[in-house]
Formats: C-alpha cells, structure tokens, sequence
C-alpha cells in the first residue's frame, strides 16, 4: 500500500510547519504530519502524544486529521482539546508523553494554519521538520493500531499558573487583550483568582479576529487596549497573540513596552535570588537590555532569533529566563522553559505588586535610545545567506566589532545595528540603535552601503527613528 506523500514546498519551516488552508496546507497534510510524527516517535521507543489546537475555524478539522494520521501509525494520543499552545507545552512537560503537537496559526492571518511540535520534553525543528517531509515522500511510515483519549488539564494548568503568584493581596487594575485568541477561557478563569481589577477584552476566541489581528508587539493592534488603559487610569495593560506563546505590554501612560524592555524587569527579579545566571535574548534585543542584566548581576547571552532556538540554548546554558523582541519570554526559573505568555503576565503582576513602583517609571528610568523597527525587506532564498557572509566578511576584512551569531551585528561608539537572514522567508531583517539622531543616522548609512556593496537597495527607514 503507497502511503506516500508530498507537502507544498512552502510550508515545512525552521521551526514549524504553517500554511494556507485550502491553498498550501490541507487536512490531507495534517494526516501525513501524523503519520510521519508518529513513526519518530515510536521509532525513538515511545507511543503517547499529545495534542491540542487553536480557535482557529480550520483548527478543528485538521486536528481532526492529525489525531488520525497519529493513530494509523500507532500512537496513543491524548486530546487536550482547544486551548493556549502553553497550556499543550504544559501538558507535555507533566504527562507521561513522548511527542505533543500542537494546531495553531499562531499570529499569521486567519487563512494560515500550523503545528508546533515537541520530541520528548524539547523543541522538534530544523532537520527534524524535514524528516517529515523524507518520510512522508517516501511513505516510509509505520502502520499499527493506535488509540486517543480526551484529558483535559485546563484546571491543573491554572493551578500551576497561580501557584507561583507572589504579588500577596496588591490590588492591581489590569486590562487584558485576548485579541479573540486561543486563551480566551483560561484567562477568563485566571483572573478570577488574581487579586485587583481586571477588565479582558476580546476574551471570547473566534478565529475571524473581529476586534484586530493578534500580534501584540505591532503598535496598530494595541490601540484598543492603549485607549481603555488610559480610559480606565489601569495600571497596565496585558496583550497575547492568538496562541498566547507571546505578549505585548502597555504602561499605565498607554505606552508600549517592548520584548526587550519588559526582560528588563523580569530579569532584575529573578537575578536577585540567581546571582550571576545566564539571560539570554536574540540579536535583536536592545543594548539597553544586556547592559542592564550585567549591571543586575547576570551573565547577558546574545543568541539567534527563534523560539526553538532558544529554548534549546537555555537547556544547554541553564539559563532560568530568556526572551525575544517578539515577545515570546522563557522561564526556567520555577517554570517549564518554554514560552508561555500567561506565566509571564503572572510573574510580572507579582513584581508590580510587590515593588509598588509604577511600570511607567520603571520604562521612564531605563536609558533612553532611538532605534528602527523591525526592517524587513525581500532577497530571494538562494541570495539572502549569501548577502550575510559577503556583508560579514567585508566588515571582518575592515576590522569592524561584530558578531555574527546570528547574522552580523555590529556595534560601534554610537550604537550598533543588525543584519540577518529570516529562516522561515525570504527576506533579509535590518535593525539598528543609537543613543543619537546623529547617530542613527550613520548607522542606517553603513547599512546601507553594505547592502549597497552586495547589490542591494537599503530598506526604507522612512519615518523608522522611534523612542525605545
């Protein structure tokens, strides 16, 4: 029998597998994703996988799928059924499970669909991912008998989640963005044991996002909660994506915070009873940020962007926090290690309650740069790796300080900036921060003019000089 099947070239990535429903990603898919899934773990000695899904519409179909391409190739799956993908993470880490995936679109638009997967207690990505391409074209996959079981831990989750409180009584008004993502129903459950005022908006999951897209670290989609922030005087307000592995993060003036500015304060916290720990950030992280770990005791560690990258480097560091300007915050310290964005607003609830400073003061205190947005801008997949290791030598050949741990990044007397090559398009990302308009300014001519060099336009830096 020919078990044999073939994925749309752009949907097998780095670190997950994501689609468009109906064009590029089929329930077809999501039964050879089981199938290939299964037969690695049960080929490592293990059967038990676990699995949840997203709120959104194609959700429930292709998890339908995937549970039954895990058990034709023998798996005993347990349903977690809808949730937050922290909450599938969770359970993979305290159940007795070999493998969990997880269906999410994650922040994409509301046509896109994906799986995140684990491989015992770790991230399953890069090659991983695609060996189950191999496997699926060579329908190299076992067939066997296999079962499912519902379990849902949604209560053991949130007990979990506020067992780490630590804010005492404090009574906090806070005003959280569900964006209508996958946390709805737990967040709505876990607010009810914080102490404080909590108002959530958009709490109810729908997959058509009626209120604004879920990605909370884009200015645009927080203006809803910037206004009822301050039209409440709260203290905070709180933003997940639509599977809420990330968070965005707003003062009580109706300023963002952003990843590295909110690791900031989340570091200095757990420093004070992990002197000298590891805290790891991505390149794009502010300079502000790695200053502020060593003047807190701690071991900065710049590394690559990518949650599964991440992850990983923390297992191998011990690191007990780490953090990315996208938002997706790590705790290892009491927690799990994987990004989890409802375990980050609870450790951070705590630290407002307890330190009785405003979040505005402790952002207001922090030193104060300019720096671009994210800079995203096309190169074709067979140029952009290239391009790094052009630009990387000419500034090695110049006697240039840089790292290239992920890309090139640059530092120089009035601030540094950033270039890479995304791993999941084809696109290059620039960034870059200075103390100075001068200074920005310099950087962004450097930039460009090694782009330049490679026969490159620069990216438009058009209104991109931004307080940070």
């Amino acid at each position: 029998m020919d078990f044999s099947h073939v994925f749309d070239a752009t949907v097998l990535r780095e670190y997950d597998i994501r689609g468009v429903v109906g064009r590029t990603l089929h329930p077809a898919d999501a039964f050879a994703i089981g199938r290939s899934f299964a037969t690695i773990v049960r080929r490592g000695g293990g059967s038990s996988v676990a699995v949840g899904y997203d709120g959104r519409l194609s959700s429930p179909e292709l998890e339908r799928a995937l549970v039954d391409g895990l058990k034709a190739s023998g798996a005993a799956v347990q349903r977690i059924g809808r949730g937050p993908t922290p909450m599938l993470y969770y359970a993979a880490t305290t159940l007795p499970t070999d493998g969990a995936v997880m269906v999410t679109g994650s922040h994409n638009p509301p046509d896109y669909n994906g799986f995140k997967m684990m491989l015992g207690r770790k991230p399953f990505y890069g090659p991983q991912i695609a060996e189950i391409g191999s496997l699926a074209a060579a329908g190299a996959v076992d067939a066997a008998a296999g079962s499912e079981t519902e379990r849902d831990v949604s209560a053991d989750y949130l007990a979990r989640l506020l067992a780490d409180w630590d804010g005492g009584t404090t009574a906090l008004d806070v005003v959280w963005d569900n964006g209508n993502g996958a946390a709805g129903e737990v967040l709505e459950r876990l607010v009810k044991h914080l102490p404080g005022r909590h108002t959530v908006l958009n709490a109810t999951i729908d997959g058509h996002f009626p209120a604004h897209h879920p990605a909370p670290t884009v200015p645009k989609y927080l203006e809803q909660l910037i206004a009822e922030v301050r039209a409440r005087g709260a203290d905070l307000g709180i933003a997940f994506d639509g599977d809420a592995d990330r968070i965005g993060l707003v003062d009580d003036t109706g300023e963002m915070l952003f990843g590295d500015q909110l690791l900031v304060v989340l570091a200095r916290d757990v420093l004070r009873t992990r002197p000298g720990a590891t805290i790891i950030a991505d390149v794009k992280a502010s300079q502000v940020l790695f200053d502020a770990i060593g003047a807190a005791g701690g071991a900065p560690l710049m590394w690559k962007t990518g949650h599964s990258l991440i992850k990983a480097k923390m297992a191998e560091t011990g690191s007990p926090l780490a953090g990315e300007m996208s938002g997706h915050i790590f705790f290892a310290d009491k927690w799990y290690g994987f990004d989890d964005a409802l375990y980050a607003a609870v450790r951070l609830l705590g630290i407002l309650a307890r330190g009785g400073q405003k979040l505005s003061a402790i952002r207001q205190a922090l030193p104060q740069v300019l720096n671009t947005p994210e800079l995203r801008f096309d190169c074709p997949d067979i140029r952009k790796f290239g391009v790094i290791a052009e630009v990387a030598a000419r500034l090695k050949q110049a006697g240039a300080n840089v790292s290239d741990t992920d890309g090139v990044r640059v530092q120089t007397a009035y601030g540094w900036w950033l270039l890479r090559a995304s791993n999941t398009q084809a696109v290059l990302v620039a960034r870059a921060e200075a103390a100075s308009e001068a200074g920005l300014d310099r950087l962004k001519a450097a930039l460009a003019a090694q782009l330049a060099a490679s026969g490159l336009a620069a990216p438009d830096f058009s209104g991109a000089n931004a307080g940070h």
